[in-house]
């Protein structure tokens, strides 16, 4: 381990106390009916960084009220596109101004590194701003050569109540690729944010209502997926659902809002591969592939986490891998320095190294890491940079979800080999392929199932292009045009202009 970079603990002021959240509940701050509440222990540092009002039912319900009497009120959902944008705009503002106390907060709950934290509270305020402009933008269509007598029109409509649930690996920046969405396109919506990190999302409660947005439109419900993400997918008030996060619980929310119908919109797991052809760059393709395994401690959905390399530079790719894992800082996530934080639960940690170590006795080998890592003045709720080598399509390491910073090397001979073990996994989320062949990377493009493929690049990102996935990775779309049409109902209306409707009965 001393041969790793790590990052010790820092002088940075901690709280003195923790921050106290509550409901955001038709315009109101609310604790709980019942007086319960849940601390969040900062995974870093070990001390209680806020506590939470636990919601339950009838908090879930009064939300879901608010929500469905503000939208069907027509305040905001048939207001003019230029007064949501306009509104949406004051809110990134306000996101601007806030970003170091955003940020903050967000590393203390997370424990993601300050610079990381910046950077996504930066990039959720360009989402609000691109998302006001499509409020804007937003049109049907008109069909003109239906005959002299008849004009078609085709109407979108905001879909209505919306439930907004969200994860705890990205909890600010993935609110903020749901709801200025859902409010450009019209909707009101219930956030129930991860009860692991729920301060940002009160925190932007806070700015909405600072912004001047309405009362109902916006409600937040603090509290664990049982009873309250359970009654939100089940309540025939709530028009969809948009969740964030894994897969098994995915597909609990799909059974659960199937006796209602309502629409269910799906970013969930992934198993991404990065295929490396041996005329590759191998050095970028190294720095890239040590980026998307540790960025947010592999605690990613589009961690880059199976590396499928061809055999002849296999060895040459991970030699230069570990090299650069070993000086990649981990540790105190205050510390600007710091790049890697700590894995936001013990019981998460040991699920990862659970991954390596059923790996090991499988046979595979330990090119690097393998356990936790002692960070100075911290603990070990960190672990450490793990690249293992001589795996197999069939072990779990190779096919499942590890979260964590730990990366899977298979090799291949033949390009039809590559293909088949890119697609081999039960996800499809993203893909990644490395070649100085334009040719190469176009054919692996258009045959690999995932729903965002990287060439030469890894986790590059823009408001502009929509993101979800294949297979069990999802279904629906965020971000882009796409995102906001999936908070879009579609309606066809016929008209009859001029001449009577000829009779049907004589």
């Amino acid at each position: 381990m001393t041969d790793l970079t790590v990052i010790p603990a820092t002088n940075a002021a901690l709280p003195d106390t923790p921050m106290m959240l509550q409901h955001w509940i038709g315009g109101a701050w609310l604790d709980s009916a019942d007086g319960a509440t849940s601390g969040r222990c900062s995974p870093a540092h070990g001390m209680t960084v806020s506590v939470a009002a636990r919601g339950g039912v009838a908090e879930t319900e009064a939300a879901i009220a608010a929500a469905r009497a503000c939208f069907d009120a027509g305040t905001w959902s048939r207001g003019s596109g230029k007064d949501r944008a306009t509104l949406l705009l004051k809110v990134a503002d306000l996101i601007d101004r806030d970003r170091a106390a955003l940020a903050r907060q967000e590393v203390l709950e997370s424990g993601k590194p300050i610079t990381q934290a910046k950077a996504e509270i930066e990039g959720a305020a360009d989402l609000w701003r691109y998302a006001a402009a499509l409020a804007r933008t937003l049109h049907g269509d008109s069909h003109n050569t239906l005959g002299p007598d008849m004009l078609g029109l085709v109407l979108k409509e905001p879909v209505g109540v919306v439930a907004l649930i969200a994860p705890w690996n990205f909890p600010f920046l993935i609110v903020s690729q749901k709801l200025p969405f859902a409010l450009a396109a019209g909707c009101s919506a219930v956030i129930k944010p991860s009860e692991m990190t729920p301060g940002t999302t009160v925190m932007l409660g806070r700015l909405l209502q600072e912004a001047g947005l309405p009362d109902g439109v916006v409600n937040i419900v603090l509290g664990y997926g049982d009873p309250v993400g359970e009654t939100l997918s089940k309540d025939p008030r709530v028009d969809m659902v948009s969740f964030t996060g894994s897969t098994g619980v995915g597909k609990r929310i799909t059974a659960a809002a199937s006796a209602t119908l309502k629409k269910v919109s799906l970013e969930l797991g992934g198993k991404n591969p990065q295929v490396v052809f041996p005329d590759a760059d191998l050095d970028q393709a190294a720095d890239a592939i040590a980026f998307g395994v540790y960025f947010n401690a592999g605690e990613c959905c589009n961690s880059g986490s199976r590396i499928i390399v061809h055999e002849d530079v296999a060895e040459a790719l991970t030699e230069k891998l570990v090299s650069l894992s070993r000086r990649v800082p981990f540790g105190e996530p205050l510390d600007p320095r710091t790049q890697v934080g700590a894995i936001i639960s013990p019981e998460h940690l040991e699920k990862i190294d659970a991954y390596v170590q059923e790996a090991k006795a499988a046979g595979a080998r330990l090119a690097l890491g393998g356990a936790a890592l002692e960070v100075g003045g911290l603990g070990a709720q960190f672990y450490q940079p793990t690249i293992v080598t001589g795996v197999r399509p069939d072990m779990p390491i190779a096919c499942e979800e590890v979260f964590g910073p730990v990366v899977s090397v298979l090799t291949f001979r033949t390009p039809e080999e590559a293909i088949k073990l890119a697609n081999g996994a039960a996800y499809g989320l993203s893909a990644g392929v490395w070649s100085s062949d334009v040719s190469t990377c176009l054919d692996f493009a258009r045959r690999v199932q995932a729903g965002t493929v990287w060439t030469n690049t890894w986790m590059d990102g823009f408001a502009e292009l929509p993101f979800g996935g294949f297979k069990q990775s999802g279904q629906g779309r965020e971000l882009g045009r796409y995102g906001i049409e999936e908070f879009l109902e579609v309606k066809t209306v016929q008209m009859r202009i001029g001449a009577t409707r000829g009779a049907w009965v004589a």
